[in-house]
């Protein structure tokens, strides 16, 4: 019966397009690391751009990835728009590899022969064997990544073969020559039916090869493949420009467009060229020909390396076009709207690239931050009403950041499958609110400086000796949570707990110094209210330095991922040797620094 065809038929493809997809997916995930910055180093050649786009899509198998991960660069600013049509049409020709590799179902080899490996029947099971052993068998870097390349190719070759093997029933019936005699009738049903099937899976090589696999078992003529081939073209672009729209500025949306541009016209070249061939005889023999797996592929990279070298000269026209259709966005205020611009929803799909946009947002907040507390740190010691304007201003910045970073990771999040992206994810949402903490806490001591000018109170030299103590240790403290976040440094994070504690201490100890002197009568309850409520802000400025540090360590360590507060409590009760050393020297570095200024009564070089 047709129906259990039918659903092996409907299995195949299945197992053909998680092949592909998961393929895809790691290739994209091993790749994009880098990808970004390979793209963003294109010049205005658009020769290289044509070339840069052709390796990048046949390297992470999918033209849809290569133009949305474009278009997302020129939305950042990291591309103008105009540096992108090379790539766009590079990508186009690019996405024909999968249908060479395809076609290695045509190969045929003697038993015994050497070629009998890449006869799909050999190459799936092995391409299997050899994902599941990466992926059980080995621990290195990228090991699950590669082993899900090998695993998601010999899918698609499973798939492949379960479809053609299902097609043999249909063609056995004559319904399979009967629907494409249908097609080769009636061009437009052929058009209309591979744009439709191409804008339903989301992609031109699977499409391609859905012909492939029926090509195997029926009568499929060239005048049937080339409009399906062409149908292809128009589906497979609709879906890119759909994903390029979505939360997208002009130039991004431009993108989207120019690639659905392109495709038009590609489609009215290819139709015009063969109608004109057709009619003068020069394709006679050819239009009624059987074509197989490998003349399918062919067909397909000939007209995309065709109309490449006809239609890229005329980028220019094409590009003055799609700029004509969308109106310019109204221009973002702000500091950093640039950086806010880079976190673009259409890099969802290619978390990688997602983070690195999420990354420089975090990193902006981090200096902000860290320099607002030396700015603090200067008012408490000499009052600057400019400064004091410019540290609350820049916590505004901070906010805004923190608004938008924090829900692009809320909504990035449903993406996120692999392990270290789901690690980098959780450490970015504590990383968000900690950065934005340091700001409050600047800004806040900033308030205190305020209230000590108004109030016209003046701290002894002792206790701004003190405060300058602190200042010292906390800059300290930032250096190695800068390396720790910034150079992703895990030697630098573990140097911060250390450091924390002694400042904890030191707090404590100079809260108590203020009490002697106010008892003694060298400090006012008000002044010392206020020094009080420094040192607080001071000690939430290192515990909160010391959150960046353990999320740096759980990045990587998944033991302490998941026993954070376990981690702590360890290495305060005294079980780590190597905190324990620090600690000491660290503790008598600055109680050293500490004991000259209550001996001298004054601010000294610490």
């Amino acid at each position: 019966m047709y129906i259990f065809s039918a659903i092996s038929l409907l299995g195949g493809l299945a197992l053909f397009l998680y092949g592909m997809k998961l393929m895809g997916n790691n290739l994209k995930e091993s790749a994009s690391g880098t990808l970004k910055i390979v793209i963003g180093k294109i010049t205005d050649n658009a020769i290289k751009a044509f070339f840069l786009g052709m390796v990048i899509t046949a390297i992470i198998q999918s033209s849809t990835a290569t133009i949305v991960i474009t278009s997302g660069l020129v939305a950042a600013g990291v591309l103008s728009f105009d540096q992108s049509f090379g790539i766009i049409v590079g990508a186009n020709v690019g996405t024909t590899i999968t249908g060479q590799i395809i076609r290695l179902m045509d190969l045929n080899a003697e038993k015994g022969s050497f070629l009998q490996f890449f006869q799909p029947s050999t190459l799936a099971p092995l391409a299997l064997i050899i994902g599941i052993t990466l992926i059980m068998g080995f621990r290195f870097k990228r090991s699950d990544n590669f082993g899900n390349i090998a695993v998601g190719f010999g899918i698609l070759f499973t798939g492949l073969m379960n479809m053609t093997s299902a097609v043999s029933a249909f063609s056995e019936s004559g319904i399979v020559d009967v629907l494409f005699d249908n097609m080769g009738n009636n061009p437009v049903i052929g058009y209309l039916t591979g744009a439709a099937i191409a804008f339903v899976l989301q992609s031109s090589s699977a499409t391609i090869g859905m012909l492939q696999a029926f090509s195997q078992a029926g009568t499929i003529p060239f005048k049937v493949v080339y409009v399906v081939i062409v149908g292809v073209y128009l589906g497979d672009c609709i879906t890119t420009g759909i994903v390029c729209s979505i939360g997208a500025n002009a130039d991004s949306k431009r993108v989207g467009l120019l690639n659905i541009l392109y495709n038009l016209c590609k489609t009215v070249l290819v139709l015009v060229v063969v109608f004109i061939l057709k009619n003068t005889g020069v394709i006679d023999g050819l239009w009624n020909a059987t074509m197989r797996s490998g003349s399918i592929a062919n067909v397909n990279s000939v007209f995309n390396l065709a109309s490449a070298v006809i239609l890229l000269p005329f980028g220019g026209v094409i590009k003055k076009f799609s700029k004509s259709m969308v109106k310019d966005d109204k221009v973002a205020t702000g500091k950093y709207a640039d950086k806010i611009t880079a976190l673009n929803p259409v890099f969802f799909r290619t978390p990688a690239i997602a983070f690195g946009g999420c990354y420089d947002v975090l990193n902006t907040m981090y200096d902000a931050a860290v320099e607002n507390i030396s700015k603090a740190y200067s008012v408490v010691k000499e009052y600057d009403e400019d400064l004091i304007e410019a540290i609350h201003e820049e916590e505004e910045n901070i906010d805004y950041l923190t608004d938008h970073v924090d829900k692009y990771l809320v909504q990035l999040a449903p993406y996120v499958s692999e392990d270290l992206h789901i690690r980098i994810l959780k450490q970015y949402h504590k990383l968000v609110s900690e950065f934005e903490h340091l700001g409050d806490y600047a800004d806040k001591m900033a308030d205190a400086a305020t209230t000590l000018h108004e109030e016209r109170i003046v701290f002894s030299a002792t206790a701004m000796g003190e405060i300058e103590l602190t200042r010292k240790l906390v800059e300290e403290i930032l250096g190695y949570s800068s390396k720790a976040f910034v150079k992703r440094d895990v030697s630098a994070a573990y140097h911060i707990e250390p450091c924390v504690s002694v400042l904890q201490e030191l707090v404590s100890t100079l809260h108590d110094n203020h009490l002697v002197r106010l008892r003694e009568g060298l400090c006012t309850v008000r002044a010392g209210v206020i020094f009080s409520d420094i040192l607080s802000n001071v000690e939430r400025i290192g515990k909160t330095c010391s959150n960046i540090g353990i999320a740096t360590i759980a990045r990587v360590s998944s033991e302490v991922d998941n026993s954070r507060h376990s981690y702590t409590a360890s290495i305060h009760q005294g079980k780590n040797e190597e905190y324990n050393k620090e600690y000491e020297e660290v503790h008598r570095t600055y109680y050293d620094r500490l004991s000259e200024i209550d001996s001298k009564g004054e601010t000294v070089n610490v």
